[in-house]
């Protein structure tokens, strides 16, 4: 290369020095690359600033800065005692405490509320964390032991019999409604001239169809009476019962070949049984019976809560698959149910479920109030789970049942084991959607004079001793605090386990 190339090509000054990049780390990096970006953002920002100025700190203000903490009575809670501009009246909160967790349950026997929510709470916590073993002995005992022992320390009351007692008197009780029935079809066919042979013959078939079923169940009734008169009725009903279904268990999981493995677990459980019994005195009477119409507060919310949960899952799983059926009785029916359901309002449930119900049940039976809206709530929710589940069902491949069939798996096993764990996954924020509305809609049980922690907060306004300009606001941020603390917490694990669940598809 000539002299004249080098001159004309070579630098022989330094390059100056660029300007450091502008940071998109820390908090200044978050303002600029976040919130100052663009001409956009920047106004977002503005208005999110005012928004929280004119929301968030007032209700700050509201709940912590100008609120009165100390005080007996509605006199600590009005401005000119306090001597500023008074916010909440926690003092109010404090007083109507205990009446807004357990309502008007006896104060006595709340300690049997507190051991419920500690043993549910002991129960579900081991089910929520993934990595914690012996998840199907957890889940058995939450989902089928915890709701009976729940039950007898919430209600109280003890067993006036077991598997063998309740089927003869659950029977017998059906034969005589055949015969009631048929005697009373048999009185109108006697004073009608048309029809009057044709339901003088119904009633007669009605009759003798409740005589079948009392000779059927005869052996059961003679063992009810046999068992009752030794005076030992709950553990010879129990031991009876135990015999009967380890028998059953033991035949159905093969017999002597393969079935001392289930044998094993059926004795477990009923000895599990017997020990509970034992422990809660439940052939004695069990602990005081206090009735449903004495709970209120937190605690019928989460008992509404919790149940609704519960139960509508697998409501929901069985109608999605019926709506999903080859068989057209099937599918019609479940298609009728959702349809139905989903096109009524849950306070028209509610209200029909307490107040009307009761007029199509015959005059002997009866069902308690809470258990009516528990009933009319589970099968609302289920109605909604059933096409968030369908939804799931829809956006699995073909492939996968067709794999599984070609594998020589039952459409029981595929369901099951292949395509419902899938479809479930994919629809984890739909159901937790309807868990978080379900959870809130328990606040409607109060048109049915059930008093739950909403129901419970209002009927505590009545009291005079706390009539302040500021008491209806403070018991309505307090319940919303509550509610979202609950609903919070629900959204932030479904993400936890969405998270995990479709970690394997993260880049």
């Amino acid at each position: 290369m000539t002299d004249l190339a080098m001159a004309n090509f070579v630098r022989k000054d330094l390059v100056a020095e660029r300007p450091a990049p502008v940071p998109t780390t820390g908090f200044v990096g978050f303002v600029r690359t976040r919130l100052l970006d663009s001409p956009t953002n920047i106004l977002l920002t503005i208005l999110g600033a005012l928004l929280i100025w004119f929301t968030v700190v007032p209700a700050l203000k509201f709940l912590l800065v100008d609120a009165v903490w100390h005080g007996q009575d509605r006199n600590a809670c009005l401005e000119q005692n306090a001597g500023h501009r008074v916010g909440a009246c926690w003092p109010y909160i404090a007083a109507k405490f205990d009446q807004l967790i357990y309502g008007f349950y006896p104060p006595a026997e709340r300690w049997r509320v507190n051991l419920t929510f500690l043993l549910g709470a002991l129960l579900l916590l081991p089910l929520l964390i993934p990595r914690l073993p012996a998840k199907t002995l957890n889940a058995s005992l939450f989902f089928l032991a915890f709701p009976v022992v729940a039950f007898f320390l919430l209600h109280g009351g003890g067993l006036a019999g077991f598997g063998v007692s309740w089927a003869a008197n659950l029977l017998s009780g059906l034969a005589d409604s055949f015969d009631a029935a048929g005697n009373a079809l048999t009185r109108l066919g006697g004073s009608e001239a048309v029809i009057g042979p044709l339901l003088w013959g119904l009633g007669k078939l009605v009759v003798l169809i409740g005589e079948a079923i009392a000779l059927v169940i005869r052996p059961l009734t003679y063992l009810r009476e046999v068992m009752l008169a030794s005076g030992k009725l709950v553990w010879a009903d129990l031991a009876l019962t135990a015999m009967i279904g380890s028998a059953l268990v033991f035949y159905s999981g093969g017999g002597w070949r393969s079935g001392w493995r289930p044998l094993i677990a059926s004795l477990a459980t009923f000895t599990g049984i017997a020990i509970v019994i034992a422990a809660m005195g439940l052939d004695r009477g069990g602990l005081p019976v206090v009735d449903t119409r004495l709970w209120g507060g937190l605690l019928v919310t989460m008992v509404i809560a919790v149940v609704g949960i519960a139960a509508s899952m697998p409501i929901g799983i069985a109608l999605a698959l019926g709506r999903r059926s080859t068989i057209p009785l099937i599918r019609i029916f479940s298609i009728a149910f959702i349809e139905f359901w989903r096109g009524v309002p849950l306070i028209t449930v509610l209200f029909f479920a307490t107040y009307m119900l009761p007029l199509f049940l015959p005059g002997n039976f009866t069902v308690d109030g809470l258990v009516r809206a528990l009933i009319g709530t589970a099968l609302f929710a289920g109605a909604y789970q059933a096409e968030v589940v369908r939804g799931g069902l829809q956006a699995i491949p073909r492939g996968q049942g067709e794999a599984a069939s070609a594998l020589g798996l039952s459409w029981w096993k595929t369901t099951f084991l292949i395509v419902l764990p899938q479809a479930l996954r994919h629809v984890i924020p739909g159901l937790v959607n309807s868990f978080i509305a379900l959870f809130k809609d328990t606040s409607l049980v109060s048109i049915v004079a059930l008093f739950d922690l909403l129901g419970s907060m209002r009927a505590s306004f009545s009291d005079p001793n706390w009539a302040t300009p500021t008491t209806l606001f403070t018991g309505f941020a307090f319940t919303g605090m509550i509610y979202f603390a609950f609903c919070f917490g629900m959204s932030r694990y479904s993400l936890f386990i969405e998270g995990r669940l479709n970690a394997h598809r993260r880049n």
